[in-house]
């Protein structure tokens, strides 16, 4: 959820995946998926950055949670130049999905 402030100064947490759209003209209005609309005193500049935060925020999450569950399991690894570790096992060359006729 994103806190957002409405013109009368309450605060509303919005769920920023049901957001279709954020206009300015010139109050903020959020218009949800369904239609709702929210008049917000963020400028849209901001609830933008709101959004972003929090999607990075779920993004840093999940790798925590799979780095505490799954530590084997993470992004591919930078293999570097070949010659850097001779220990290293080579990448096997790509096979061809069909075979090439002659």
């Amino acid at each position: 959820m994103i806190v957002v402030t409405r013109l009368n100064g309450g605060q509303i947490g919005v769920n920023p995946d049901l957001i279709q759209r954020i206009d300015s003209a010139p109050d903020t209005i959020l218009t949800l998926i369904d239609g709702t609309k929210y008049i917000v005193t963020e400028s849209l500049a901001e609830v933008i950055e709101l959004v972003n935060e929090h999607r990075a925020t779920i993004l840093a999450r999940a790798r925590e949670i799979q780095a505490e569950h799954h530590p084997h399991i993470g992004l591919v690894p930078d293999l570097g130049d070949e010659d850097d570790d001779p220990a290293q096992p080579s990448i096997a060359p790509a096979v061809p999905l069909r075979p090439r006729s002659v």
